[in-house]
């Protein structure tokens, strides 16, 4: 393995670190920990807005800089702004789709959101888990930041038609929703926007395809095809083993 000089180590958080939606294994923490403690800035990408982040996190990495939203949001030092939001033009042709393929989703705002699902679908547990938000009408917003789309009539339909506005969805297939954030929004745009532009990162989904093709060392986290060609190490998506490399970068780099 070449020598890695990279000092900041950036980590997806749901199927990377965190494998039943609120929690991250122990021993992945001290892993960390001990990264940070030797001289690693560590960095947290997700999907999830912060106000979402925040619990799985569990008050850890309190100087952690982190990016939310795939990477319309972050948070440096605790201080959380918003990097972008669908344009107030484009908000009206963008509902209107929703309401042509009837579609349910979660709209985040700067830090409160609205929830139009179903009471039981899964996702309805994993959100604001800490109670640090509101659910509030769409209206009353004063900026849409995001939109995670849960069901539709035809959610391959709807992603083409939004791909066609100019946006940036994310399919995942796996759990059929789309992640839908302003366009040319990614984890790893934000990420060079902060300054890091030399990185070790950790990735599982189609989310990550920037993320890991930009960094130095790209550890692939599962068997996602779409990122088979750029990763240059896969781990099982197994607490242990991702404890493991964790330590086995932060102690050879």
């Amino acid at each position: 393995m070449a020598t890695l000089d990279a000092r900041t180590m950036v980590f997806d958080i749901d199927g990377t670190l965190c494998f039943d939606g609120r929690t991250i294994d122990p021993r992945i923490v001290s892993a960390i920990e001990s990264g940070a403690e030797s001289g690693f800035h560590m960095v947290f990408a997700s999907a999830r807005p912060i106000r979402d982040i925040l619990p799985v996190l569990a008050g850890a990495f309190d100087s952690a800089t982190l990016i939310g939203g795939n990477g319309t949001f972050v948070s440096i030092a605790g201080e959380v702004r918003a990097r972008a939001a669908f344009a107030p033009a484009l908000v009206p042709t963008l509902l209107a789709l929703i309401t042509r393929y009837e579609a349910t989703y979660i709209a985040d705002g700067p830090w409160d959101y609205t929830y139009t699902g179903a009471p039981d679908h899964p996702i309805r547990n994993l959100l604001d888990q800490g109670k640090l938000a509101r659910n509030v009408a769409l209206h009353t917003h004063s900026q849409l930041i995001k939109f995670l789309i849960l069901t539709a009539t035809d959610m391959h339909a709807l992603a083409e038609d939004l791909r066609a506005l100019g946006l940036s969805p994310y399919h995942h297939l796996d759990h059929n929703v789309i992640d839908l954030a302003p366009a040319l929004t990614t984890k790893w745009e934000a990420l060079s926007a902060i300054g890091h532009h030399d990185y070790i990162a950790f990735g599982n989904d189609i989310n990550d395809i920037d993320l890991l093709s930009n960094a130095r060392h790209a550890i692939r986290v599962g068997n996602h095809p779409s990122l088979a060609a750029i990763a240059h190490t896969t781990v099982a998506p197994d607490s242990a083993a991702v404890a493991a490399e964790i330590t086995r970068l932060t102690t050879t780099a």
